[in-house]
């Protein structure tokens, strides 16, 4: 069985302590890459905030775009890259990504990730690649129309096996431990452990932040529970810049039907060539963009919106039943099955679909080691802003940067670790002055409140008017959350809650400095593009340390 440093474990009421050299934040794929490239040659702990495979990793189902195919080119990806993220790429950081690609998917491959292959004319092996919105060649390695669920339990498996890797399932972080004597540095973090109902402290010399994205702030999403926006929070309130959080992709195809709860009908379909239509089989993308069903994201989205909207449609239809049937079993049996157990045969009919909020675009700001503005405290994956992404993602370039930025953040994280020092001491977790909550159903009803809000009025397509009613009636929540969490004892749903209001104002914070329309952000008030690119950066002014609820400690290290 594997071991880990336990410091102190004592009576119920008092604080447990773990000791590690690197404390990953998320067990998705930025996660679980880091720790293997780590593991070697240092002590990792994985916290996992339910069970290590729920996570936005597990339900990606297009692929991992790296150039591959002789007759496509970095420049290629490059280029497509910065055309999804309408101008507002960091372009050293989008040639950083897809160039490193090859190796990252190279290293994916010897680990065993089952990509699907397929013979060439010569009857010679070669991966299969597919094409996504976006894409001008096909450079998009998948296995099947499940590459998250075979990424996600390939390195599983590997992690399981490594005995420098301990994984601390069903762990939820509150808060990073900021230094008394240095600001900027973290000592580890408080960590709520939600089968004891009790707050553990972790020490570690590094953390990383490798928790996903937010999307749960809407009520609709394709994303799984766990999306809360925690790392973006905890970063935040630890004194990180925030950046481009304006910019939430909506994901233009979710499965419509009252059973199927967050499925995705990958856009992979797309580039197999379905097509998007009315209830009558009308194809409408070509009246919004050139490029019709292959048109980004953002477009794809805004398109079937619109077309709702003018039609008081509950959805849109997505038909490759064109396609012969053996072709949509052999390349989409994931979807093929799920649409069949609802009584929708997508190999002769059409699949009902509507948008839903995917992923973030913005988050932590790093630079090209995955590193924060805190000394020790990096971010990957969707919990960071790194300019890859721009305005928009591009479809298969979300897992790519999870892989390529851990491998950076690994290398970065081993040079320093030799000169590193043991954390200092922590202050306990003190819950003196606090009780049990008196009534859930307050955290239920501002959790809805939250969501729908965030839905109607920093959706799709946005106003003024509409951030500023979403922006008071924020900052009245979260106003009633801080005063419950001052006085009643941490709950899972409350730390989730109180992560999704700082997400949420965060976002409509951006979003209101943007005087423009660009990529995923739409703005009625302000429909043209501004001449110049910016990013929207959010620098948080620290006043006072993170105050622990109830009490009259700092809940910082004492060193």
């Amino acid at each position: 069985m594997k071991k880990h440093t336990v410091l102190s474990s004592q009576a119920q009421t008092d604080t447990i302590e773990h000791l590690t050299d690197v404390l990953i934040i998320g067990s998705g794929a930025a996660g679980l890459s880091l720790a293997l490239k780590l593991a070697d040659h240092c002590n990792v702990i994985i916290l996992s905030k339910s069970d290590r495979n729920e996570g936005s990793t597990r339900y990606a189902q297009g692929g991992i775009a790296a150039v591959f195919d002789e007759q496509d080119s970095i420049e290629a990806h490059i280029a497509d890259t910065l055309v999804a993220g309408a101008g507002l790429c960091n372009e050293e950081a989008v040639r950083f990504t897809t160039e490193s690609a090859k190796s990252a998917l190279e290293w994916l491959i010897s680990s065993g990730v089952p990509f699907d292959t397929e013979k060439d004319d010569k009857g010679k092996t070669r991966f299969h690649l597919t094409r996504e919105g976006g894409h001008s060649h096909r450079r998009i390695l998948h296995a099947a129309d499940a590459t998250g669920e075979a990424l996600q339990i390939t390195l599983n498996d590997a992690v399981a096996e490594h005995p420098n890797i301990h994984i601390f399932e069903c762990y939820n972080a509150i808060d990073l431990i900021c230094s008394k004597s240095r600001p900027t540095y973290s000592n580890g973090a408080y960590v709520w452990n939600l089968k004891r109902s009790h707050v553990e402290v972790i020490r570690s010399k590094f953390v990383a932040l490798a928790s996903g994205g937010a999307s749960k702030v809407y009520q609709y999403t394709s994303n799984p529970d766990v999306s809360s926006g925690d790392g973006v929070a905890m970063a935040w309130r630890a004194g990180c810049r925030v950046a481009n959080m304006e910019f939430n992709q909506f994901h233009p195809t979710c499965l419509y039907h009252p059973q199927a709860k967050n499925f995705l009908i990958s856009e992979a379909l797309r580039g197999e060539g379905a097509y998007l239509c009315h209830k009558d089989g009308t194809k409408f993308m070509h009246k919004f963009d050139e490029r019709a069903d292959l048109a980004p994201r953002d477009i794809v989205a805004r398109a079937i919106d619109f077309e709702m909207k003018r039609l008081g449609a509950d959805c849109m239809y997505l038909n490759i039943s064109h396609k012969p049937s053996d072709f949509i079993r052999k390349h989409f049996p994931n979807i093929y099955r799920k649409c069949r157990s609802l009584g929708i045969d997508i190999t002769r009919e059409p699949i009902p679909v509507v948008p839903a909020a995917h992923y973030s675009c913005g988050g932590v700001m790093t630079d090209f080691n995955a590193k924060t503005d805190l000394e020790n405290v990096y971010a990957i994956g969707e919990v960071a802003y790194t300019g890859l992404h721009g305005a928009n993602r591009m479809a298969s370039n979300s897992l790519l940067e999870c892989v390529v930025f851990a491998h950076a953040a690994a290398k970065h994280i081993l040079t320093a670790l030799p000169n590193s020092d043991t954390p200092g001491a922590v202050a306990p977790w003190d819950e003196s002055q606090v009780v049990n909550a008196d009534e859930e159903v307050i955290i239920q009803h501002n959790w809805h409140e939250l969501r729908l809000f965030m839905w109607d009025y920093v959706g799709i397509v946005r106003t003024d008017k509409r951030l500023e009613r979403a922006l008071r009636r924020i900052q009245l929540l979260s106003q009633e959350i801080q005063e419950y969490y001052a006085h009643f004892r941490v709950s899972h749903n409350l730390l989730e809650l109180r992560n999704l209001v700082t997400v949420a104002e965060l976002i409509v914070k951006c979003a209101m400095q943007r005087k423009e329309s660009r990529g995923l952000h739409f703005n009625l008030d302000y429909p043209d593009l501004l001449p110049e690119a910016k990013p929207t950066v959010i620098k948080h002014e620290l006043s006072k340390p993170t105050v622990q609820p109830g009490s009259l400690a700092t809940g910082i290290s004492d060193e």
